[in-house]
């Protein structure tokens, strides 16, 4: 009956109803959780979090909850359905395994032995969560392309089937969650699901470029798009306007934001999917990539009382894991940092942050104009995009505020003729802007198959590690021009963003492609690499 005190104990049901229940018992035979379970006064994930704590081992929720498909041979079919037990995720040498028991000696021995893993650590789910994870990932093997066999041979997917019901069917539902999970074990930022003449196919951007991973029939194109939709919340009878959506959902151990958006083609509806890693660790300033004397003269710039600091560089470049590296390094209890974002991707402590709605006409002006009523130290603005945003910002800095912004140019220079684009004044720009920092993402060598070639040059053989690509992860590249009396000189005789360069260059600006080389001396990334981000 302990279990039963902690329910009352923890005020998740009363006295009466468990007689109620007991009632149950004697009227049908079944047993107490069972009968609090059909008279609906609880349900299992209830119940499972109270046996969680009553066992004092973690509980965990798979009702949204994706594995790697790889895993399920490590804990095959006959033996997860037998002691209710699934693999979740392998961090090291140590499995995580979801059980209805995890006190069941004998079934983490069988587990330790077929697995070949000695340490296995148990989590507690309900009976419901465990059957989901063996819908979603057993019976048909693991991979996508056997899933895509099996659609084919069971001819699940009959022409003319509605696409709603189509997206229910479980291998459909299986093979969309295994490109989500595998993409994330790709370390993929973007999937994109792109229908073609023919058939349908998925790529993901992996370090920042696409990579063919799947080809589809084109017969199950609308039921995997159709799945997708229903996930993200859209409505999957709408096929003639773009929507946008977000799945929430744990990868793993991990917690994911996806933002999902479809659009109309000739060949159907071209889906995109935004992976964002939520429990992500944010990088430091001293992860970017920045050069000795970038970095020194940004990190005393981003410690200036007010004036506004632009970011620059196109969509992809790094923007805001920039910004909030910056953000994260002069957060402290005396400041108040607030922000306006679209969307907030990352959340940070200490931080106030919100997202632009235009339905609620929260604009990054309105929002910004509503910040400087909340007694800011410094603020956050995703994108300067208009006149009146950018008008806010100088504002903001003119009256003691420090403002972090981002713009869409190609260098830092071009940052300022853009404003003047605007119809923003010059002497405005001059007496606000103190520093601009454009930047760009190249791919580092794969440290495990880095090697040189004959003429000297670092470059990436191709090993698992970084399946074969020869690239692990990215780097910044930078441009961090210092708005001093000689460029405001410049600003305000409205001089061209070559000018600006230039003497900046003469003052020892270094530019994206002379941060670029430097970086292919050192061994980190490629020519190849940095030509592909800058201008010759």
């Amino acid at each position: 009956m302990e279990f039963i005190d902690l329910l009352l104990k923890q005020g998740i049901i009363t006295a009466e109803q468990i007689d109620r229940a007991k009632e149950e018992c004697k009227r049908t035979g079944i047993k107490l959780e069972g009968a609090l379970e059909k008279l609906g006064l609880i349900n299992q994930e209830d119940m499972a979090k109270v046996k969680a704590d009553a066992l004092g081992v973690p509980y965990i929720d798979l009702n949204d909850y994706l594995i790697d498909a790889e895993l399920t041979k490590l804990v095959p079919e006959k033996l997860a359905k037998k002691y209710r037990a699934v693999p979740l995720f392998k961090i090291g040498e140590a499995l995580t395994v979801a059980m209805v028991e995890p006190g069941n000696i004998e079934a983490l021995d069988r587990i330790r032995k077929v697995s070949k893993i000695n340490r296995i650590e148990p989590v507690l789910a309900s009976d419901k969560g465990i059957q989901k994870i063996l819908d979603s990932y057993y019976e048909t093997a693991g991979s996508a392309e056997d899933i895509i066999k099996a659609i084919d041979k069971q001819n699940i997917l009959e022409q003319g089937s509605a696409p709603a019901q189509a997206a229910e069917e479980a291998p459909v539902v299986k093979l969309v969650n295994i490109m989500i999970a595998e993409a994330v074990k790709d370390r993929a930022s973007d999937i994109h699901i792109e229908p073609e003449e023919q058939g349908l196919r998925a790529r993901y951007r992996i370090d920042g470029v696409l990579y063919e991973m799947h080809t589809f029939p084109k017969k199950m194109q609308n039921a995997i798009v159709s799945r997708i939709k229903i996930l993200a919340g859209m409505d999957i009878a709408e096929n003639r306007k773009p929507q946008d959506g977000k799945i929430r959902l744990k990868v793993e151990s991990r917690d994911m934001d996806i933002r999902v958006s479809t659009f109309p083609t000739v060949h159907g509806e071209n889906v995109v999917m935004r992976l964002l890693d939520k429990a992500s660790v944010l990088m430091t300033l001293k992860d970017l990539g920045f050069s000795k004397e970038n970095f020194n003269s940004f990190d005393r710039l981003i410690r200036h009382p007010n004036g506004i600091i632009l970011v620059t560089g196109p969509t992809g470049s790094g923007k805001t894991t920039t910004l909030y590296a910056a953000l994260a390094t002069i957060s402290t209890m005396e400041k108040n940092i607030i922000t306006i974002e679209d969307p907030v991707e990352y959340e940070l402590p200490l931080i106030r942050q919100t997202a632009v709605n235009v339905k609620a006409e929260m604009t990054f002006a309105n929002g910004l104009r509503s910040i400087l009523r909340q007694d800011p130290d410094v603020i956050m603005v995703g994108e300067v995009r208009d006149k009146e945003t950018a008008e806010i910002a100088i504002q903001a800095s003119l009256t003691g505020h420090l403002v972090f912004s981002t713009l869409h140019t190609n260098d830092a220079p071009s940052s300022l003729t853009r404003l003047i684009d605007m119809g923003i004044e010059p002497f405005k720009i001059s007496s606000s802007v103190i520093g601009i920092l454009a930047q760009r993402l190249v791919r580092n060598i794969c440290p495990k198959c880095k090697e040189k070639d004959e003429q000297g040059v670092y470059r990436g053989k191709g090993c698992p590690n970084c399946k074969n690509t020869g690239f692990l992860g990215r780097i910044g590249i930078f441009e961090f021009l210092l708005i001093d009396e000689e460029i405001k000189k410049l600003i305000n005789e409205k001089a061209s963003a070559g000018q600006i360069k230039k003497a900046a260059a003469q003052k020892g600006m270094k530019t994206l492609r002379d941060d670029g080389l430097e970086k292919v001396k050192a061994g980190l990334t490629t020519l190849e690499e940095v030509n592909r981000v800058t201008q010759a």
